[in-house]
Formats: C-alpha cells, structure tokens, sequence
C-alpha cells in the first residue's frame, strides 16, 4: 500500500536520488508521478510551483518544492536530523556542503562536460577531501553523530553519481569509499539501487554522466 508520500519529478535521478534512497531506507512507500518534458513546457504545472520548479513532493496535504527543504522535512519526520539541536545544526551544514559540491557537478554535466570534465574529475580531489576528513574525524561511518541523517543520503547519492563519471574518484578516500561501501550494503537501500526502478532512470536530464 503507497503510504502518503507523492513525487512529482522528471523520469531520471537528478535532484530526487537522496530523496528516494533516503524514502527507501526508511521502510517508507511513495507514489510517483512522471513529468514529461513536453508536458512540463507546456507550463500548466510549472505554474503552480513555488519556484517554478521540480521536485514537488506531497506529505498528505502538505506540498513542498525544493529537494533540500524535502529532505529537511524527511529528517525530521523520521529521525534523521541528529539527536539534538548541536547535531541538527552539524547535519545542515553539512547538507549545505554537499550542495555546494553539487552545484559544480551539476554545472559541469550541464555546461561544461565537453570542455570541462577533465579538469573537473582533475580538481575532484579539492572537493572530496572535506568530506574525507568529516568522516575520518567522526570515526562512526556518518557524517554527523552515531546515525545515518538526511546529510549522509545526500552525499551518498552525489558520490554514487560521481563513480559513474569516474570510478576510481574515491580510491584515494578510504573513509568516503567505506562509507559508499556501508550504506550501499544496507538492506533497504542495496535492494532499491538493485530495482529496476532505480536503474531505468538517468542520472542527468541531458544524458550525460
């Protein structure tokens, strides 16, 4: 039975991959709704988003846009938001990080990949190494604290993306590969990336990855 969660998104990964991974570990159930490009410009539904602007994900009668308000929401919803307000401000700085990072990749696959990837997978490294150290200095496996939170999903997608751009990104960073590595293993999380839900979606609106 689909619990109260609704997905309205296009048919790839893009800016909900943390947002069903993190549905997915959590036990929880979602309907999808796929948006079609030429139905999405068309601007009937791209009216009534906030910011114009998918992701739309409904929690009953709640509607929320923007991935990281939703993954916030998730957060706390579930208890994935640190175990007090030290830990909760800890998660959204790190969530804050990640979507810097992600910025620059999403920047380079739209933008920049025939001229700039190179020099991207080249500076990974610049980026990757502030995770590297969060994690090395927590020593639990989790970005913050002695749990998974909303921050861990976050950067857990972003870096599975990464792998496919260049599979040997992390080999340099055994704490971020022992972290793909454990939450990759995680029951509910290994049987969704094994899904062909999981795997008929593209990384990128544009193909490229």
């Amino acid at each position: 039975m689909v619990g109260p969660y609704t997905i309205t998104y296009f048919a790839v990964r893009g800016r909900c991959g943390a947002l069903r991974i993190m549905l997915a570990d959590q036990g929880q159930e979602w309907k999808e709704v796929v948006v079609d490009f030429p139905e999405w410009m068309k601007g009937t539904l791209k009216s009534t988003c906030v910011f114009g602007q998918l992701p739309k994900f409904q929690d009953g009668d709640l509607v929320l846009f923007q991935s990281n308000a939703i993954l916030r929401h998730l957060g706390r919803k579930h208890d994935a938001y640190g175990k007090d307000g030290d830990e909760a401000a800890l998660v959204d700085m790190m969530c804050d990080g990640v979507e810097d990072f992600r910025l620059k990749y999403v920047k380079m696959i739209y933008q920049e990949y025939d001229t700039g990837k190179d020099t991207y997978i080249k500076d990974l490294p610049n980026h990757l190494d502030k995770f590297e150290a969060v994690l090395a200095k927590n020593k639990t496996g989790f970005l913050v604290g002695n749990k998974s939170s909303f921050a861990d999903y976050n950067l857990f997608d972003l870096l599975l993306n990464h792998l496919v751009l260049s599979s040997t990104c992390l080999d340099s960073f055994p704490s971020l590969k022992s972290f793909v590595e454990k939450m990759s293993a995680r029951p509910k999380i290994k049987a969704f990336l094994d899904s062909e839900a999981y795997k008929k979606l593209p990384i990128n609106g544009n193909g490229k990855q």
